[in-house]
């Protein structure tokens, strides 16, 4: 994560988000120890990070989508919820995709996959989140789970 000096300026949207000027430490290579950079960062209205303004717009401004985080120890958004969809959606800065009720987990889907090797899962059987085939979202709550194993998956 960065080290944040100091927070310059802050812009807060109504789609449910606030961008953050912050002057950060640079841990970059190649860059003199202790520099630092003036970047623009995207929060939730709680502080939570959600990724650069352009994601977070594309997020809550064209999804109309609700950032969280998938569990309550991480520090970063990855799941959030299309009240006008009725989907759970996961992300990272590879790929999004939105769940809803009704939704089949099939074999080769990110769903089913942890995204972790079996050597690492062996140690760590807890950070598996992938869902079995034929798993079916018969709630909302069920498309939530999709969306954290989707997240998991992708991050």
């Amino acid at each position: 994560m960065k080290d944040v000096v100091e927070v310059l300026k802050v812009r807060r949207y109504k789609a449910g988000y606030e961008v953050r000027e912050e002057k950060v430490l640079s841990h970059d290579e190649g860059m003199p120890k202790g520099d630092t950079l003036i970047i623009k960062s995207a929060y939730t209205p709680s502080g939570v990070y959600v990724g650069n303004p352009k994601n977070a717009y594309f997020l809550c401004k064209t999804k109309g989508i609700k950032p969280e985080k998938s569990k309550t120890d991480h520090d970063v958004c990855s799941i959030g919820f299309c009240e006008a969809e009725q989907k759970w959606y996961g992300w990272s800065h590879r790929a999004i995709f939105g769940f809803g009720v009704g939704d089949v987990v099939a074999e080769g889907d990110c769903t089913n996959s942890s995204g972790w090797t079996d050597k690492y899962l062996k140690d760590h059987p807890e950070d598996d989140l992938s869902l079995p085939v034929g798993f079916t979202a018969k709630t909302l709550e069920d498309a939530k789970r999709m969306a954290v194993a989707f997240a998991e998956s992708v991050s």
